[in-house]
């Protein structure tokens, strides 16, 4: 599980956040004085939207190395269709949303966002996709399941009257707090609001409800129905506010991404598509088992049944674990039985000309395909230690794990060519590793190794980096 010490929570909900929400308005209004305009033609000219997200069961998680979530699923289809890639950035600080999308670190906010008119002062907001309440999440009794509910019902709170000089833990940015302060004039009486910061999100209160660590929270009745099929000792019955919309928070200058993404949202919400998704995270209790397994996100735990072996290379060559693993992701998806179409076997994908090198054969053991892939890793990491900035040191090593480094070590001769830095992997020699299908390109005198289908590989770099910083920030 992932629970806090009760003393860090202690610190975490006794820091004195007002000066901080002061500070984000005025990084707010100071930053978008200035800042670049990013809209949707730069979105599309960059090939890329990236977007802020929670990890949460119902934003995005990561099961068994597979990106899921139900606003991720939406979001990724509406980046099919602008016919860009879907990048992710995940904000482990809930505070940080707003100041970083108006730094211009996103395009949009994915987190379960419900508009507000605090909210909607800063930034703005996409059509609605979800329309749900809050509700209070509270423990049953601890001998519930021994007992008919009409029975135990009565020792729990069902009336918002019964809150008063109650403590309920709520993160102080949220529509929650507010929703609090405005229940103390309905009831006429103090609730005792306790104000967390953004570290700690919904699901993790959720959760310290869950374990008796604190007695009550509140969020959103989606969010509430998928944690309660893991936590069955929860009460989530007691609605405490009327509708209120969830959608994507967008800056106020994105106009045309705005436009675009509401004519693409008003018209998938018709389709079975967006039917099916729905059911899938928020009706079928089986997501939720997956959000909240050992091989979750948002777990922290195992990335995967092999996790043991990659940490054991690890400590033999030195290589990440989560970067072996992320690599390991791609070639295979932890499919030790996969033999590709031109020969690669085993779980990290060796050709039959280089697997002995590294001490892998189709039949050796799945502990020594995997130290032989972080032996691998290693081994194009030192070939490339004349690169100076180490993430552009491992674009190199990752390409050339999937392409050999000979058709790498073209591109970058033809970046030198083309007056490009050929010690940079963005925009210099990836660059020209893609023109490396071109006949003009793989056909140059500087040239030794030929034709590449250079897109595949330029994928492949992206997709693993993308995947291995997320796993850094999630598993230990």
């Amino acid at each position: 599980m992932r629970l806090l010490p009760i003393f860090i929570f202690i610190l975490l909900i006794t820091a004195v956040l007002g000066s901080c929400v002061m500070e984000h308005a005025e990084d707010l209004n100071g930053k978008n004085k200035n800042a670049n305009i990013l809209d949707l033609p730069e979105i599309i000219n960059k090939e890329k939207l990236t977007i802020l997200a929670e990890n949460s069961s119902t934003t995005y998680f990561m099961y068994r190395g597979k990106k899921m979530g139900f606003e991720y699923e939406i979001l990724n289809l509406f980046a099919q269709d602008l016919g860009v890639q879907l990048e992710v950035k995940m904000v482990n600080n809930l505070d940080d949303l707003i100041p970083m999308l108006n730094k211009n670190e996103g395009d949009l906010i994915a987190c379960n966002y419900t508009i507000t008119r605090e909210r909607n002062k800063i930034i703005d907001f996409s059509t609605p996709f979800i329309e749900t309440h809050q509700v209070l999440i509270q423990r049953k009794p601890k001998d519930w399941m021994n007992r008919k509910e009409k029975e135990w019902k009565k020792e729990v709170i069902t009336n918002p009257l019964r809150l008063a000089e109650k403590e309920v833990y709520v993160w102080e940015n949220s529509s929650y707090y507010q929703r609090l302060l405005n229940m103390q004039e309905e009831i006429g009486d103090t609730i005792h609001i306790q104000a967390a910061s953004g570290i700690i999100g919904s699901e993790e209160m959720i959760e310290m409800v869950s374990e008796g660590i604190i007695d009550y929270t509140i969020t959103e009745e989606n969010i509430a129905i998928v944690n309660s099929r893991f936590y069955n000792n929860l009460d989530i019955d007691l609605s405490i506010s009327v509708n209120q919309r969830i959608a994507f928070g967008l800056r106020k200058s994105s106009h045309l991404l705005k436009s675009r993404l509401n004519q693409w949202l008003a018209d998938f919400k018709k389709t079975p598509k967006y039917r099916y998704i729905y059911r899938k995270y928020f009706e079928k209790s089986h997501f939720a088992k997956n959000a909240f397994s050992d091989y979750s996100s948002l777990n922290g735990k195992s990335i995967s049944k092999f996790d043991n072996y990659f940490k054991d290379a690890e400590d033999k060559t030195g290589i990440d674990w989560r970067l072996t693993s992320a690599v390991c992701y791609q070639e295979t998806k932890f499919n030790p039985g996969l033999v590709s179409f031109g020969g690669a076997y085993g779980i990290m994908q060796f050709m039959p000309s280089t697997g002995p090198t590294y001490g892998v054969f189709p039949d050796s053991p799945i502990e020594i395909q995997i130290l032989g892939g972080a032996k691998k890793i290693k081994a194009d990491m030192e070939r490339w230690k004349e690169i100076p900035d180490e993430k552009q040191r491992l674009k190199f090593t990752l390409a050339s794990y999937n392409a050999g480094r000979c058709h790498i070590e073209d591109a970058q001769k033809l970046a030198e060519k083309f007056k490009l830095d050929p010690y940079k992997w963005d925009d210099n020699v990836g660059k020209m590793l893609l023109n490396l299908s071109k006949q003009r390109y793989y056909q140059d005198e500087v040239v030794r190794c030929g034709f590449t289908r250079g897109t595949n590989t330029y994928r492949y770099v992206e997709k693993v980096v993308e995947r291995y910083d997320q796993w850094r920030q999630t598993y230990n």
